[in-house]
């Protein structure tokens, strides 16, 4: 499989994670383009240094071809998918000890804090 097909697959499951599973919706907050606007901005330049000195190389029969910052379209779908994956998971969990808090258990412990 490609470099390109990974990508695409690795955007399409966490979507599917972060609308569906987790059902954080992170995708639909503004606050989270915000932050990934200044995400993606290091991400190009670490890219861009990285792929511009030839220390990452790509095949090119791996790759759809456009590149942006020297470094393959397909990175920024990588890189979005693991921002994504990261801030989704970490809400999720950060939901579900919260819950757990508010029904009366200690998190730490996993035992009713009403004993």
């Amino acid at each position: 499989m490609s470099y390109s097909a990974l990508a695409v697959i690795a955007v399409v499951a966490v979507l599917v994670l972060d609308l569906a599973v987790y059902r954080t919706r992170m995708v639909t907050r503004p606050v989270f383009w915000v932050a990934y606007a200044i995400i993606i901005t290091f991400q190009l330049l670490m890219n861009g240094v990285l792929t511009g000195l030839e220390v990452v190389t790509y095949d090119p029969d791996a790759i759809w071809g456009p590149r942006i910052a020297y470094a393959p379209v397909e990175d920024l779908l990588f890189g979005f998918a693991m921002v994504t994956l990261t801030l989704a998971s970490w809400a999720a969990v950060n939901r579900r000890a919260n819950t757990a808090r508010r029904r009366g258990f200690d998190t730490r412990t996993r035992r009713s804090s009403t004993r």
